[in-house]
């Protein structure tokens, strides 16, 4: 190939590989022109939901009995019947016959006891005669001196007035041991007071019983209490809480206790009794007393009545009825700024509303304040802003 060819083919592909290059150039895409970032705050917002009517008031307590009491026998015996009901988790009524003790030393007791009484009738008897005819035989007396000046007049012994008052103290007196002798008898059988529940007993066939030894120990079951701590802002919540008065009935504050068995919730109705009348040294709070009566009713979870009761010592939730402002507001607890504030956002601008905390639950607090219902307010996404600053939102992915 000679120097003139070579120069021609290479100019040839110089040429080409320009012309391909001009080509491809020409047909590359335009590249996305992308706008610069907006520098408006971002912020996740979400509803502050409004709240009707009272206020709840949430807690927690433990489930006690109303009253509970050491049963003992009043005399001393040995146990010669206990009715069946009689042992620990059993039912009994009031007035129920628990135990019986051997009676047979105070029947004897008795039978002595009345025969002493029918004894000093009989002496009662005797004095009251011989007093009336004492009295006659000094009114004859009388009659027989009245011509010699008079007779004096007879000394109460003579007239048997002392000895027929020794007589009726001394029946009065029988008739007190008979009584007596009659109630040890009685005391022989060991009845329920209330109706309850036996927690624990220690009585058997055969067994000597001494008087005022307790032998189990029962709790009534026509209700119960919970012991509810709540913070004095809590309890400031409840209405008339201070006027409640112990046991006099009032179900003018509505309670709510529900309890949790093998992941099924049960509810149970009742109100506040009455409220601890000093603060506790360690939590510092006050102790409020929850009543609920029929507790061994099913719960309100299951329509057959074939749930659980609500059992002593269990932990229960307690919801309360509070006071019922004009209007409160239920917001996330994200949403509650330094100083008690919330920022709200109405028109992409951001508004700073002071508001007045009633409590705090876990992520929900409620509050009163300038808000609107269903008013987003800032959960995150900014940390610093300034009333009527602009702002873009997003709603919280869980509320």
């Amino acid at each position: 190939m000679s120097r003139v060819t070579g120069f021609l083919v290479a100019a040839a592909i110089l040429v080409g590989a320009t012309g391909l290059a001009v080509f491809m150039v020409s047909q590359r895409p335009e590249p996305e022109r992308i706008p610069p970032p907006s520098q408006v705050p971002f912020a996740i917002t979400a509803p502050a939901r409004a709240g009707e009517g009272a206020i709840p008031v949430f807690g927690a307590g433990t489930v006690r009995p109303r009253a509970e009491i050491d049963i003992a026998a009043e005399v001393s015996g040995k146990v010669v019947w206990v009715d069946p009901a009689f042992q620990s988790g059993g039912r009994v009524r009031e007035g129920q016959v628990l135990f019986r003790l051997d009676d047979v030393d105070y029947r004897r007791a008795v039978e002595k006891a009345r025969a002493n009484v029918a004894l000093q009738r009989v002496e009662v008897l005797k004095a009251k005669e011989e007093a009336q005819v004492a009295r006659k035989q000094y009114e004859q007396f009388k009659e027989r001196q009245a011509g010699s000046g008079g007779a004096s007049e007879a000394s109460p012994l003579a007239l048997w007035e002392p000895q027929l008052e020794a007589a009726e103290a001394a029946l009065v007196r029988d008739g007190a041991t008979l009584a007596e002798t009659a109630l040890n008898l009685a005391r022989t059988e060991v009845k329920a007071p209330f109706s309850g529940v036996v927690r624990t007993e220690s009585v058997d066939l055969g067994q000597f019983v001494a008087a005022g030894r307790g032998v189990a120990r029962l709790y009534a079951s026509d209700a119960v209490e919970v012991v509810v701590p709540l913070s004095d802002r809590e309890a400031a919540l409840i209405p008339g809480l201070w006027d409640l008065r112990a046991g006099d009935g009032s179900r003018e504050v509505v309670a709510r206790v529900v309890a949790d068995y093998g992941g099924q919730r049960y509810g149970w109705d009742g109100h506040v009794d009455r409220v601890e009348g000093a603060l506790d040294e360690q939590t510092r709070t006050l102790d409020v007393i929850v009543r609920v009566p029929e507790p061994y009713r099913s719960g309100d979870a299951d329509p057959d009545g074939a749930g659980p009761p609500l059992l002593v010592g269990k932990f229960v939730d307690v919801e309360l009825e509070g006071i019922a402002p004009d209007a409160w507001f239920r917001i996330r607890r994200p949403a509650l700024r330094p100083g008690n504030e919330v920022w709200a956002v109405r028109n992409d601008r951001l508004r700073i509303v002071p508001v007045e905390i009633l409590q705090r639950l876990d992520d929900n607090v409620y509050v009163t304040g300038d808000l609107e219902a269903g008013e987003q307010v800032v959960v995150g996404g900014i940390q610093v802003g300034t009333d009527g600053m602009e702002v873009r939102t997003a709603s919280a992915q869980s509320e």
